[in-house]
């Protein structure tokens, strides 16, 4: 994506938006790794049906081919331009540019912006551009601040890239979660509920279950602690953890007395709780590592422009785990961390879709982090000397890490092209000691711990819209909420139908019947649709053979079967994970 591009298309639909509605005030419009957009606030709200209008208006100004000037301007110059046209937006921008350093304006016809560039030349290199969707923004990304519109676009110096991203853009639509979801009914939403809380029904409850089961078997088998905490706390708790100071405004008070702190909060994470199991006894140095796991409900007040589908939620479930380990054990928890991960990931057959990040602190920012800096810099060597032994490519982002220590985020991309935190494991090196944890060492003396925060398959519902968006929603036979449909032919076989269904839910393969008076081909198609790993049809030849016809959702006609071969067939393809 040329960016330079871009930015000029911003540019030139913030002059075509200050033509259409002249009372609008301009905030920022970057380029994008994936377009553009332009921030606006509009004396009256627009929607989607207005771009067409706004697109037109491009398109005129596009067709001008003027040409793009640069101007450098003094802060007085600048501030008279901008005051004139009572661009507020641009007054608070304008007001933090460092004074000495240069300020640019840029014009098109006789449209000026305040901008640092760079642009092309001539507009008569965009040669085509589309606006894409419209969505709500705080400025400067604060939701104490006004909520603004911003509005998407794509810019192409050829025609034929347009083209081309349309098509794209047809298949992402046919791999976003949140349509694959609806149209298989695994969950609902409702504006009586609220945004960012998802209905789960009882199949798309099913795929969560199966994922959970999964996950804590696995945990167990590795030596974790399975442990259940409360879904809210004294805000007291999160005082001393630090979360108080940090993340108040992402979390859900309960009380009276909000401005005197005197509430409750839920929770928005389960350190502070697990700390406390482990605080509530006398530990040895032969009780470390001492793994805690939990499958959690937490809760954060996302805003609502980041919420999309289950990918970012104000409620959801984390397989949480905190590991209180002694300095000496602390690559051998995060290797152990590491290969769970990498396990989940092949059982997913996920590995090639993520990405490692080393995510670090931000030494100038000392209200979100913790300032001791030689504590970060060992951490941060603990963590990069991991992943060298694992022998993982990974990038290092700084003002990235949690405020109690740098992290190792497991990064995905959904569909659209935006990326998040699939699973993450964390080296904390603060909560221990403000909660005050110790063990009694080798010599009877008592040590400080440390805490590996890690997330073995992170936000259940998060990765799950990730494997869905990956297979279009045909998840493996393992996961998939109905794995067998029994059909019949005619009524004649209802019976049959009936006694095929009860002896694969005998075996633990989740099963359901059609046994309306519809053309069979009509059933295999909803079937299909459904996604539904195996459909097996029954007829007066299968009844009288006690056999079944057994068919994939792909179309492929496995044949006959007992249902003793098909059970153990299916069986198979679980305990593989298939």
């Amino acid at each position: 994506m040329d960016k330079i591009l871009n930015h000029t298309a911003a540019h030139v639909l913030a002059y075509a938006v200050k033509n259409i509605y002249p009372n609008t005030k301009l905030a920022i419009g970057p380029a994008t790794d994936s377009g553009f957009y332009y921030d606006f606030d509009f004396a009256t709200p627009i929607k989607d049906e207005d771009l067409p209008k706004i697109e037109a208006e491009m398109a005129r100004i596009i067709k001008e081919d003027f040409a793009v000037e640069r101007k450098e301007v003094t802060r007085t110059e600048a501030s008279r331009i901008i005051n004139k046209n009572k661009e507020i937006y641009k007054v608070e921008l304008l007001h933090d540019i460092p004074r000495g350093e240069s300020i640019t304006m840029y014009t098109i016809g006789n449209f000026t912006d305040l901008c640092a560039g760079p642009h092309v030349d001539r507009l008569s290199k965009i040669k085509a551009f589309k606006l894409t969707q419209i969505t709500g923004a705080y400025w400067r990304g604060d939701e104490k601040n006004k909520m603004l519109t911003r509005i998407y676009g794509v810019a192409f110096a050829k025609k034929s890239e347009l083209d081309a991203y349309n098509l794209w853009q047809e298949e992402v639509k046919k791999r976003d979660h949140n349509k694959i979801c609806r149209e298989l009914g695994y969950y609902t939403s409702s504006e009586l509920v609220g945004q960012g809380l998802p209905l789960f029904t009882a199949e798309g409850a099913t795929i969560l279950r199966i994922m959970q089961r999964f996950v804590e078997d696995e945990e167990i088998r590795r030596g974790y602690l399975h442990v259940k905490t409360p879904s809210f706390a004294k805000s007291d708790l999160y005082k001393v953890s630090g979360h108080w100071q940090h993340y108040k405004d992402s979390m859900f008070l309960i009380g009276d007395d909000v401005l005197n702190d005197n509430v409750m909060a839920l929770r928005p994470m389960t350190c502070p709780m697990h700390i406390l199991l482990y605080r509530s006894e006398l530990r040895s140095y032969k009780d470390l590592p001492m793994r805690f796991a939990e499958t959690a409900k937490q809760f954060r007040n996302e805003n609502s422009g980041e919420m999309h589908g289950l990918i970012r939620l104000r409620e959801y479930t984390l397989s949480d785990g905190h590991i209180i380990v002694r300095p000496d054990q602390i690559q051998q928890v995060i290797d152990e961390c590491m290969d769970l991960v990498k396990y989940i990931l092949g059982v997913l057959n996920m590995e090639d879709d993520v990405s490692i990040r080393l995510s670090k602190w931000d030494p100038n920012n000392k209200e979100k982090y913790i300032d001791l800096p030689d504590a970060w810099e060992w951490s941060q060597n603990e963590i990069r000397n991991a992943l060298k032994a694992h022998k993982l490519k990974f990038t290092e982002a700084d003002g990235e890490a949690a405020f109690y220590g740098p992290k190792i985020d497991i990064q995905a991309k959904n569909t659209y092209g935006k990326e998040d935190t699939l699973f993450t494991i964390q080296l904390d090196f603060a909560l221990s000691e403000r909660f005050g944890l110790t063990y009694i060492d080798e010599n009877g003396k008592k040590a400080k711990p440390y805490l590996i925060h890690r997330s073995s398959i992170g936000c259940y519902e998060r990765t799950l819209a990730m494997l869905i968006e990956k297979t279009m929603g045909n998840l493996p036979v393992w996961l998939s909420p109905t794995q067998v449909r029994v059909l019949n032919i005619t009524n004649a076989q209802d019976e049959y139908c009936e006694q095929v269904k009860r002896a694969l839910l005998a075996a633990d393969i989740r099963t359901a019947t059609d046994l309306r008076n519809e053309k069979i081909g009509l059933k295999i198609r909803e079937a299909t649709l459904k996604k539904i790993p195996y459909c097996l049809i029954i007829g007066a030849k299968e009844q009288e053979a006690g056999k079944v016809a057994v068919r994939t959702r792909e179309g492929q006609d496995l044949g006959q079967m007992t249902v003793e071969e098909f059970i153990a067939m299916v069986k198979q393809q679980v305990k593989e994970f298939k």
